[in-house]
């Protein structure tokens, strides 16, 4: 796990509310067992991912199990004008868990099942704490399956939030194209639902795009209602090694501009192809690496793989290697499952800060090679991994904790490599959301203009400021 490390320019700013005895006492007289507020379970939820220095948890933890349960909650928290902060499983990087402001944190993973599945509408409504590994495994006798993979086991509530996307979005889009519905439990503890389960509407303001990506600071969504997929017919991976970056990236560039409907295309560089290794105890040709799989049917896997076989050859790829059987595939995706874990362990005692910039597919190659010049030249070692399919890749520089310099020089980085994706085109932040390290970029990319207007919703939705406060924008 990547625990919090102390820096002063990563200290958030801590600004905690009176938390009332009067509200604790109300919370434990309506939730029982179900509100906590042991230290070990309030510090539990009162971290993520995130590199930042420690953050104060929060005053108690209620362990929701229904609709009505947030509902209560929320209430009494506006009641008393108290934060809350929902919570899934932890995995955000960006700081969204941390109690900036003081508050409750809801536990929302025991509302945990799957609701209705409409196989023949190719939709499924589930409650937030179900994980994706959880609703794949109980659709998958129906012939579907939901496609969207962040890489942690994340929960669909969470996922929604952070409008994550992941290894296969170049093909099946992110949460923002795949929540149909919600239903959500507003700042006043007002239950409403948003969106239906046809395909498309006219009807209003399209409020379930508004609270898909907004990181929990306008409501708790207690449903999701998310497409369905036929799961191919055929499935084909395979990796190919490349004498440099700039060779895959070439590759990746003209497989999609020729429109070859790829399902995955990951980058994998050598430093992290070297940990990989050495974690895995696996024998991958130490260049940059492209993990690529093909969905459809057996003669249009076969087509879409001969293509970028072809496209690759022009490139200097070589040392082709495919899978077809679901073991075979898993072996070959090890490499890039593994690469955070890998990365840490390469330096014993390191934490990694992650960069998370998307850019158009045509200035990918601009933006990743100046990007990867400018990290080999600081020193600072790292790894590099992308779902470079749709322009979006990270960085993780490996820093040590105890040493400021170090992680000067990172966030240093971090700041050039957004800029630069800026500059081109692109975005602060593909899938992690802003959270809380992201909030002056987001003025970069939309302006002060757009960021006040979203302050005015912000305002209009929340008018105590008690939905996750602190996080997005100041």
């Amino acid at each position: 796990m990547n625990a919090p490390t102390p820096a002063a320019h990563l200290a958030p700013d801590v600004q905690a509310r009176p938390v009332p005895q009067a509200f604790i006492d109300a919370l434990k007289a309506r939730f029982g067992d179900n509100c906590s507020t042991a230290l070990v379970i309030r510090e539990q939820h009162g971290r993520d991912e995130s590199a930042f220095a420690p953050v104060p948890p929060p005053s108690a933890v209620i362990f929701a199990e229904c609709t009505q349960d947030v509902a209560d909650a929320v209430k009494l928290a506006s009641q008393y004008q108290v934060p809350v902060i929902p919570f899934g499983v932890g995995s955000s990087l960006e700081g969204h868990l941390l109690a900036v402001q003081g508050g409750i944190s809801i536990d929302l993973t025991r509302m945990n099942k799957v609701l209705s599945i409409n196989a023949e509408d190719l939709t499924v409504t589930v409650q937030p704490g179900v994980t994706r590994k959880q609703l794949n495994e109980e659709i998958k006798s129906t012939g579907l399956f939901f496609p969207i993979d962040p890489g942690a086991d994340a929960t669909i509530g969470g996922m929604s939030a952070t409008r994550a996307s992941g290894t296969n979005a170049v093909r099946y889009g992110t949460m923002r194209e795949n929540v149909l519905a919600l239903e959500v439990v507003t700042a006043s503890g007002e239950i409403i639902r948003t969106g239906t389960r046809a395909k498309k509407s006219s009807a209003g303001y399209d409020l379930t795009r508004l609270f898909v990506g907004s990181e929990g600071t306008l409501g708790v969504m207690t449903e999701v209602t998310v497409r369905l997929y036929p799961l191919p017919e055929a499935i084909s991976a395979a990796i190919c090694s490349f004498p440099s970056i700039e060779s895959a990236v070439k590759t990746v560039i003209q497989t999609i501009q020729l429109g070859v409907p790829i399902a995955r295309v990951e980058l994998i560089d050598h430093n992290t192809v070297r940990m990989v290794n050495a974690y895995a105890k696996l024998g991958l040709r130490e260049e940059a690496l492209l993990l690529m799989e093909f969905h459809g049917s057996p003669a249009g896997v076969k087509e879409q793989a001969e293509t970028v076989q072809e496209i690759a050859s022009e490139h200097g790829g070589n040392a082709f290697e495919w899978a077809t059987t679901p073991e075979e595939r898993t072996r070959l995706w090890t490499a890039r499952h593994n690469a955070y874990f890998a990365a840490l362990q390469s330096k014993p005692g390191c934490r990694a800060i992650s960069t998370d910039t998307c850019v158009p597919i045509s200035r990918l190659a601009d933006c990743l090679l100046d990007s990867v010049a400018e990290t080999d030249a600081s020193g600072v070692p790292y790894f590099l991994v992308g779902h470079v399919g749709d322009g979006n890749f990270h960085f993780g520089y490996l820093i040590d904790p105890e040493n400021p310099q170090e992680r000067e020089i990172a966030e240093t980085l971090n700041h050039k490599l957004v800029n630069r994706a800026l500059s081109l085109g692109g975005t602060c932040t593909g899938e992690h959301g802003i959270g809380l390290h992201k909030m002056d970029f987001l003025v970069t990319e939309a302006g002060e203009g757009a960021v006040n207007m979203m302050r005015t919703l912000k305002q209009a939705l929340d008018p105590h400021n008690i939905m996750n406060p602190g996080k997005i924008f100041r």
